[in-house]
């Protein structure tokens, strides 16, 4: 992208965001304005109070503001967006308009793999049956229900980006072994085994646990299928923190309630909101968050920092870090 012909840079932001980001720009060694969805722009920073709780499903009108203003400018150059993926559909006909799309890959890395060890030491230790034994102030042990250790158990996990990695590095801490799935099978010092995404079928019957970490691509929609499923054991559990669509959310409900599948923890559905008739909402063996799994109080600075270094590098003329291709 070549540099601005404007002496300032015109960015679009939030009437929350506008304070912060004006301290985070305070020394830049270019000029700039913050501008509001009525006036002029050329960039775009799109931060979680923008997206708010709109989904890709569904969008809020004070969301849909700044989408209109995205949409009906024809000078927009470069979107920067809070999430690390940038599969809703207003960025995808942003890009496929030729306007540069940026994410924030790596900004909720650490807390996103966090909250899927959460997930899986949850089930693992059954706590979701504990906690309803503590709601209905009854008393009793696991007897035969007790957890298998987790020492020995291996996790086959999808997408090895920095998610992916950290989640490795913390059940190969509590004794597990990996296969590792991602766009090739070159060797991962950390796996006992690689394979390309198309091969999943192989990595799934030895699987005690199947761990989604991947981005929603081409290759990773409805990666984990009916027929892929019905290919895990009984005792195997799901954690699935990357897009609804990459599982078949029917198949999963039905292996999941018939028990040929032993428990799950989502944080992404085929649709969101997830809807209140959903079956998901009561399964004993499911764990349910509201795509919270980026959430944390750092993320909205380590959001920042990564479009002020793109900024700083749009204004010297250097490639964009994070940018979305179709």
């Amino acid at each position: 992208m070549p540099p601005p012909t404007d002496t300032a840079l015109r960015i679009l932001c939030s009437e929350a965001e506008a304070p912060r980001l004006s301290q985070a720009l305070a020394q830049a060694p270019f000029s700039w304005r913050l501008q509001r969805p009525d006036e002029a722009f050329d960039i775009a920073f799109i931060s979680r109070d923008i997206t708010g709780n709109s989904t890709k499903f569904q969008v809020e009108p004070a969301t849909a503001v700044y989408y209109d203003a995205l949409r009906g400018n024809a000078g927009l150059r470069w979107v920067h967006v809070h999430s690390a993926g940038a599969d809703r559909q207003i960025y995808l006909d942003l890009a496929a308009r030729g306007v540069s799309v940026t994410t924030s890959q790596g900004a909720s890395d650490a807390v996103v793999a966090q909250t899927a060890l959460a997930g899986l030491l949850s089930l693992a230790r059954k706590l979701p049956l504990l906690a309803r034994q503590q709601r209905e102030h009854r008393w009793q042990t696991l007897g035969e229900r007790e957890p298998r250790d987790l020492a020995g158990q291996h996790a086959v996990i999808v997408g090895w980006g920095g998610i992916g990695q950290r989640i490795g590095a913390s059940l190969k801490a509590l004794g597990m072994s990996l296969t590792v799935l991602r766009h090739s099978d070159a060797p991962v010092a950390e796996a006992a085994r690689s394979l390309p995404y198309g091969r999943l079928a192989e990595a799934l019957p030895e699987a005690d646990w199947l761990i989604l970490a991947c981005p929603l691509t081409a290759l990773t929609q409805n990666l984990v299928s009916r027929e892929a499923l019905a290919l895990l054991p009984a005792h195997a559990m799901l954690i699935n923190v990357a897009r609804g669509h990459v599982v078949d959310e029917t198949a999963l409900i039905e292996q999941l309630a018939h028990a040929r599948l032993a428990g799950a923890f989502l944080d992404v559905f085929h649709q969101e909101p997830l809807p209140a008739d959903s079956p998901l909402w009561d399964l004993d063996n499911v764990i349910v968050t509201p795509h919270s799994a980026a959430f944390s109080s750092g993320n909205a600075d380590r959001v920042r920092g990564i479009f002020v270094d793109n900024l700083t590098r749009l204004a010297g003329g250097q490639p964009l870090r994070n940018l979305f291709s179709l």
